[in-house]
């Protein structure tokens, strides 16, 4: 993402325009709309026109608009944004009022105006502006007949292909239909890998499975490498770490991050930290229950308490229609981080983001610990 030109007054009102470079710059700016925001950007608009002689015609013209945000559509797999709203600025192709669908181009610029910026917005802009940030890792999650393909960004997980197909078992005395199966699945794993990940990019891919299958994939893939003198594979080979996981299903991605093998070559990748941020708070649950408090009340009256260490907060509780409700979670962040205690927005489109989402979006891992808050929670903690 390129941010061209920032105007904010004081009383946080303003515009800022932007470029998105890349699909996942689509996540990041599906985080910044709101309902009530104005969008303007460059869109198609079919017109009909009547000709001299009382024909009528159509054709597409491209013009700007700017529209009053009213629904926001993102399509994750295929990062495809798409905003309906009504046309605040007339033009000769569209009257004032009138409905459009934006769809969001990549590297064509858009403005958007918001009455009130709050700092997890900016930050949201400022990290997607962050080049360093950038889908450097892959990986390829796998069993016998199973394998998912993702590319893990700092903002989402991508899967990017998904390859099933029946093994049959081994039979007594033959194995020749099991080891071709197993070969023709190899073949596509291998085929996947090859359309799908750029190792310009990539900085690490990881080859995880439950027994032996990855040991087996690896020796295959590396030996058509050189029989088919494949020279990305061959001078990318150092890049690849192998890695136990308990199946080959996209949800043990959060164990293969939390790996010790992997987290020192991951180190400043933000997924591996928040991974590792959602495991240091279960420990904490477990072994010191005080210190580790989920729920937005419980989580408030330990920010009261000056408690907060470490704030675990879901992207999804910012995207709340309700803005009373959004602006009492924007409040919880500036408060943990005032009173210096550390933050993390998780995203909902990881791994550990959906686990997070499961106890209602919002934890903390507590600097001491705080006894008597626990007794009087009831539904408070349910109201998102």
């Amino acid at each position: 993402m390129k941010l061209l030109h920032k105007d904010i007054e004081k009383d946080n009102a303003g515009q800022v325009t932007l470029m998105p470079e890349e699909a996942e710059d689509m996540w990041h700016t599906y985080n910044l709309l709101q309902v009530g925001d104005s969008l303007r950007a460059s869109t198609i608009r079919k017109v009909q026109t009547e000709s001299q002689t009382g024909s009528v015609g159509s054709s597409r013209v491209r013009t700007t608009l700017t529209l009053c945000v009213e629904t926001i559509d993102f399509d994750s797999q295929a990062c495809q944004l798409r905003v309906k709203g009504t046309n605040l600025e007339e033009n000769q192709y569209v009257k004032m009022g009138a409905y459009h669908t934006i769809e969001l181009e990549l590297n064509r610029k858009f403005t958007l105006a918001k009455k009130s910026w709050d700092s997890v917005v900016l930050d949201r802009i400022e990290q997607a502006c962050d080049a360093t940030q950038k889908a450097d890792v892959a990986a390829v999650v796998m069993q016998e007949g199973l394998a998912n393909l993702v590319l893990v960004t700092p903002a989402m997980t991508l899967l990017r292909a998904k390859v099933e197909l029946t093994i049959p078992r081994k039979r007594r005395g033959s194995c020749t239909q099991h080891e071709k199966a197993l070969e023709r699945f190899y073949e596509a794993v291998m085929q996947a890998i090859l359309r799908h990940i750029n190792f310009d990019v990539v900085k690490c891919f990881l080859v995880a499975s439950p027994g032996f299958v990855r040991d087996q994939f690896m020796t295959y893939l590396f030996k058509e490498a050189v029989r088919q003198d494949n020279k990305v594979l061959l001078e990318n080979r150092p890049k690849f770490i192998l890695v136990h996981s308990s199946s080959g299903h996209k949800y043990s991605l959060k164990e293969i991050l939390s790996d010790p093998t992997v987290t020192s070559r991951l180190s400043d990748t933000k997924a591996s930290g928040e991974v590792k941020a959602l495991e240091d708070f279960y420990k904490m649950l477990q072994h010191e229950p005080d210190r580790a408090f989920y729920g937005l009340a419980h989580v408030e009256r330990a920010t009261e308490a000056l408690a907060i260490d470490t704030l675990l907060i879901s992207d999804n509780l910012f995207r709340h229609q309700d803005v009373a409700t959004r602006s009492r979670y924007v409040r919880l962040v500036d408060n943990v981080r005032d009173n210096g205690g550390n933050v993390r927005i998780f995203s909902s489109l990881h791994v550990s983001g959906e686990q997070l989402t499961q106890l209602s979006g919002v934890a903390a891992i507590l600097r001491f610990p705080i006894a008597d808050l626990s007794e009087p929670e009831d539904s408070s903690s349910d109201e998102d």
